[in-house]
């Protein structure tokens, strides 16, 4: 394993951190605040040792194998997590350390769990931290770092990439991943930029059109009020988050072939038509079902459906209501759709609909060789054969994240009762701890039960936070370069 280029990219890792803080410093001293030390401090201080780690002793070998570039980018999450929690911790805006690092955990995770009871408590420069970590941890941060910095990584920086972006295929469509990783940028900046403008026109303020851009582009859904979106109530600016969140669910590529003008090809994108398909069908699923809440108008109640579907499907978390009070068949589409999450190669969470086709596909394909067992059978996503090491990843893939979950559900529960007597006993056991190991692992945030819209994690005992910081995580880097970590053979010279 290539350790000198591990500290390398951390070390990078560090220096954009430490320069996104200084957003943060600025702002404070917009507002007068004097939190904006905490960022200078931690940015000095985090920056200096990041220059220090790419200059003393640069790696003569710039090649990073599979194993070497899972560990970099699990190893920068880490790293992006803790460093980001010392300004909430040292300035005691949140001063319990481990409640800071769940939050920014969650922050850059775009999972949008929070443990703060009064968001606007804190100041700006803190809340626009929350959100710009949304917007950094969304395309990632080790994909901005190959925009960045020439040769990364060298031939083997589609390793970094893997480890990183969300979804089972990568294509190999651009030969140069730099170009693809400023691409990538590029358009995630624009749609961010247009959104920030929708929301200006229809009236919000600068300060909450940044922080709100920001974390729906990172599908986060992190709000600087207690009554996150629901304190806009404008039908039009709840409208254009909704909207929003879901084109940041879409898979990126589908955007880069349409400026190639490559129409033909973007749409002929199955998981395109499927991602949609599901947003339609669960819209008038739930506005029929929720419309009686609503004095039966129709307009409030798709409003209503279509606010939440686009921000649960998407993994954003935005609420505009508690959904603790809707029908059943309401809350069982929403926990569904949790899992399912949007389209690979998006800011967006989940199990991704791209695994989701795939295994279908795959049980169609082996039913019919039950009937047909002469028949040579072959998976295709958008009209092209699938490569057998893609379904057989994305087979592993489902067993070991039903492992994850199953075990974190069980080692979260362990403790639940304590936790509701503590929230007043309210709520359910099973309600509770299966929703908040889904809305982590995932990366949607709120949950049914003390973790819904209208609750947050603060409750929650040590030992369970430590374990679905650890779902975040594993969530967000889809699984496999967390869980490499822990492997000790991994650290093993070859």
């Amino acid at each position: 394993m290539n350790k000198r280029l591990i500290i390398y990219i951390l070390g990078w890792v560090l220096i954009v951190e430490a320069v996104a803080m200084q957003l943060c410093t600025l702002t404070s001293l917009i507002y007068r605040e004097h939190e904006g030390l905490y960022f200078l401090l931690t940015g000095v201080v985090s920056g200096g040792l990041g220059v220090a780690a790419v200059t003393i002793k640069k790696p003569k070998n710039m090649v990073l194998y599979q194993k070497a570039g899972f560990a970099a980018t699990a190893l920068s999450w880490i790293l992006l997590s803790v460093v980001g929690a010392m300004p909430f911790w040292i300035s005691r805006e949140i001063p319990n350390l481990v409640d800071a690092v769940f939050e920014t955990v969650s922050g850059f995770t775009t999972t949008g769990a929070t443990i703060l009871r009064d968001v606007e408590a804190l100041s700006h420069g803190m809340l626009l931290w929350r959100s710009l970590m949304h917007w950094l941890g969304g395309m990632g941060v080790i994909v901005f770092l190959l925009a960045l910095i020439p040769k990364l990584g060298g031939q083997q920086n589609i390793f970094l990439m893997r480890a990183e972006s969300p979804g089972p295929i990568i294509g190999k469509a651009v030969p140069k991943m730099r170009h693809y990783a400023t691409m990538l940028y590029g358009i995630y900046f624009g749609l961010t930029l247009l959104e920030f403008v929708f929301l200006l026109f229809g009236g919000m303020p600068v300060f909450d059109a940044l922080n709100t851009s920001f974390a729906t582009a990172g599908t986060g859904g992190f709000g600087i009020h207690n009554a996150n979106v629901a304190a806009y109530s404008s039908h039009y600016l709840q409208t254009v988050i909704a909207v929003f969140m879901m084109l940041f669910g879409v898979n990126f590529s589908f955007y880069i072939l349409l400026i190639a003008r490559k129409f033909g090809q973007a749409f002929r994108m199955e998981e395109l038509w499927v991602y949609f398909g599901i947003i339609t069908a669960c819209t008038v699923a739930i506005a029929f079902n929720i419309m009686p809440l609503y004095n039966n108008n129709p307009g409030e109640a798709f409003h209503q459906s279509f606010f939440y579907v686009s921000s649960i499907i998407t993994t954003t978390g935005f609420g505009i209501g508690d959904v603790n009070h809707w029908p059943m068949l309401s809350k069982a589409i929403i926990i569904v759709i949790t899992f399912v999450g949007a389209m690979a190669g998006s800011t967006g969470g989940g199990f991704k609909i791209a695994r989701i086709v795939l295994l279908f596909k795959e049980a169609r394909k082996e039913i019919s060789l039950l009937v047909h067992p002469r028949n040579v059978k072959t998976v295709k996503m958008d009209g092209k054969p699938v490569n057998h090491n893609i379904m057989r990843n994305t087979s592993v893939y489902l067993v070991v994240y039903t492992g994850i979950f199953v075990v974190s559900f069980i080692l979260v529960s362990i403790t639940m009762d304590g936790t509701l007597e503590r929230a007043g006993g309210l709520f359910s056991n099973v309600e509770t701890s299966f929703t908040a190991v889904a809305a982590t692992l995932n990366n949607t945030g709120p949950g049914l039960g003390l973790v819904g819209p209208v609750g947050n994690y603060a409750d929650m005992s040590i030992f369970s936070k430590f374990v679905l910081m650890f779902d975040m995580l594993a969530g967000r880097l889809e699984l496999f370069p967390l869980l490499l970590l822990f492997s000790p053979t991994a650290w093993k010279k070859a």
